[in-house]
């Protein structure tokens, strides 16, 4: 009986020692992949020079990153929550203060005016998105609350607050970017991908929380949080290829 129990013993180390493993190289390629973005869209500015605050808004997400893990010691995986909060407020400070750049028809509406259209949308997006996912499954309940509201904050940012602080209350704008997806210029097409992508990983990244694979990492709102920014990088890598071949296509054009 005492070898068994041995045994037993050594084989749940080695099973926890395997999950940890596995846990750490997820977070290290995780984190590789969003030094390495920034490094790709500098490339892309190289190419195309109105894509410079898209640059600076995934710095945002790696600064959020970095500042969690080495000053304040979280991540996802054992603080959610905290982690959530930290990554929201330095990404919602980069977008509304770049976007609010970009506003449409600048004479009439101030920079300022364009900031507070950006934190009237941050509150508007989160509740969207919140019922939105409590609807698709999400858990509901008072030990779940600050997860959820941070999560449906970061996810307001990466979605709503753009067009908010850029198009304000044009419902023609919002219609075509999110109902009709028809993106015109760079500036849509930085909206319009980007917040397709972060809505679809987000739905992918919830694919293995039902699983019975006993992992940490399918916690609400963990996966969601990795398919959501795996997803939005996505989108803001294909609307700069979008946005470099178009500009390609009007100087071969000239030429």
């Amino acid at each position: 009986m005492r070898s068994l129990g041995l045994r037993l013993q050594d084989e749940i180390s080695h099973t926890l020692h395997d999950n940890q493993i596995w846990e750490a190289s997820t977070l290290v390629h995780f984190k590789l992949f969003l030094y390495i973005v920034p490094l790709i869209f500098i490339w892309f500015y190289q190419q195309t020079k109105t894509v410079s605050k898209s640059i600076q808004t995934q710095t945002g997400l790696v600064s959020a990153f970095w500042a969690a893990q080495n000053f304040y010691s979280l991540n996802l995986l054992s603080n959610p929550a905290e982690t959530l909060y930290l990554i929201w407020i330095v990404e919602a400070s980069v977008v509304i203060l770049l976007y609010s750049l970009f506003r449409h028809n600048p004479d009439k509406c101030s920079y300022f005016k364009a900031v507070g259209r950006a934190l009237l949308g941050l509150p508007a997006g989160a509740i969207v998105n919140a019922l939105g996912a409590i609807v698709l499954g999400a858990p509901v309940g008072l030990q779940h609350l600050r997860k959820t509201l941070h999560w449906s904050l970061l996810m307001s940012v990466l979605t709503f607050v753009p067009a908010a602080s850029i198009f304000g209350s044009s419902w023609t704008d919002w219609h075509r970017i999110f109902a009709q997806t028809k993106p015109i210029g760079a500036i849509d097409y930085m909206i319009c991908l980007p917040a397709h992508g972060a809505a679809i990983g987000a739905w992918f990244g919830a694919w293995p929380m039902p699983l019975d694979w006993e992992r940490p990492w399918q916690e609400w709102p963990i996966c969601v949080t990795y398919g959501a920014i795996f997803g939005y990088l996505a989108g803001m890598m294909t609307s700069f290829g979008f946005i470099v071949f178009k500009n390609w296509r009007r100087h071969v054009k000239r030429d």
